[in-house]
């Protein structure tokens, strides 16, 4: 498994709004939103491309356009809503699934409720957007999910990670063959008793759409 943190002084900028507790929901929406087009961009670095050909005004040029079939990327309910616009910004022609999961706050497990996903994803590059890599349950089992479905491989993009959720994920794929990589914007110091990375920002979904 590979783990990229990306040091950017933009994306540094845009994690300390995020983190401040005084930043209000629609300003953390709009933060959220410009930082997964900032993490995007690193993400896609090993898209699958093909060798094009096309016109300009004056010539013809030679390029790249994305292989078929097209990028999966499949948010974690409900945080990762947050995060799919800015993704699907940098990758307009992808396809999106959802997966619905929750944590279990008394043992931190993660349980499935939800999913809406292709079941062949033979041949599929799969972006998992889930704002936190915290324990690194939830995120582990819908990666194990894209890869009982076929997934060729599977990147996560997370705004933040404990060093905990990195070595859970380190453990559940030492022995993978197929590329799995985890972008994220910073890696915190540590989990609190509660399973919160720490000094983190909160509850990311309740800060991106209230208490509920």
């Amino acid at each position: 498994m590979k783990t990229l943190v990306v040091d950017h002084p933009l994306v540094a900028h845009k994690l300390t709004a995020l983190r401040d507790e005084r930043t209000d929901s629609p300003t953390f929406r709009r933060l959220a939103d410009e930082l997964v087009t900032l993490l995007a961009y690193e993400a896609t670095r090993d898209v699958r491309v093909v060798e094009a050909t096309v016109s300009t005004p004056v010539a013809q040029a030679h390029g790249v356009r994305l292989a078929r079939p097209a990028p999966l990327v499949v948010p974690i309910l409900r945080a990762g809503l947050g995060m799919l616009d800015g993704m699907t910004r940098l990758l307009p022609t992808a396809e999106v699934g959802f997966l619905g999961m929750i944590r279990d706050e008394g043992t931190l497990t993660a349980q499935t409720y939800a999913t809406r996903l292709p079941e062949d994803l033979s041949g599929r590059q799969c972006y998992v957007l889930d704002p936190m890599l915290a324990t690194g349950g939830t995120l582990a089992a819908a990666v194990e999910l894209l890869f009982r479905r076929g997934a060729e491989d599977v990147t996560a993009i997370c705004l933040l990670a404990a060093p905990e959720g990195l070595a859970h994920m380190e453990t559940v794929f030492a022995d993978f063959t197929n590329p799995v990589r985890v972008v994220t914007a910073a890696l915190d110091e540590r989990l609190n008793e509660h399973g919160y990375i720490v000094p983190g920002l909160g509850d990311a979904g309740d800060r991106l759409y209230g208490v509920v």
